[in-house]
């Protein structure tokens, strides 16, 4: 089993992109990035944190890959957009790809690179790498939220 932990907007639909892929065994969304210690969603929206919402992602190698969850990533936001999502705005809804080691950091490097040279998109690769600090899993009422409620996705 590996991790990965990705921010591209609003958590709840992030998280329903890559909970239902043959070899996630488990998705947690939550904060990580800022400089408050366990911080609440109340805080985090207040844009004062520093926090970015993200999923963590727990996948079986052997089924599923780093890069194709990468794939799943940059084709589920617009990684070109800084700080918002669609109506979502603020630094807690940044194109963030947080890495556990070396091989993800080359891996999601890549992956941007080769997104920013394909000429998909005008407007320059706004994603940020950058090493995996604590992650604060967010409350238990986020966890699965779209799942819950019988909903497919939200707006991304």
């Amino acid at each position: 089993m590996d991790k990965a932990a990705f921010g591209a907007g609003c958590f709840w639909g992030v998280e329903e992109a890559f909970r239902t892929l043959p070899g996630v065994t488990a998705t947690t969304v939550g904060y990580m990035g800022g400089h408050t210690q366990n911080p609440t969603y109340k805080e985090v929206c207040t844009d004062t944190t520093g926090h970015a919402e993200v999923v963590l992602v727990e996948f079986d190698v052997a089924q599923i890959t780093y890069e194709q969850l990468l794939e799943v990533f940059f084709t589920n936001h617009n990684p070109t957009e800084v700080n918002r999502q669609g109506p979502d705005v603020g630094t807690q809804y940044r194109s963030v790809i947080y890495t556990y080691n070396e091989a993800q950091e080359v891996a999601a490097t890549t992956a941007r690179d080769t997104l920013a040279a394909s000429g998909k998109f005008k407007k320059p690769i706004a994603t940020a790498i950058e090493p995996a600090p604590v992650f604060y899993p967010a409350e238990d009422y986020h966890q699965q939220y779209l799942k819950k409620r019988g909903m497919a996705s939200c707006h991304i």
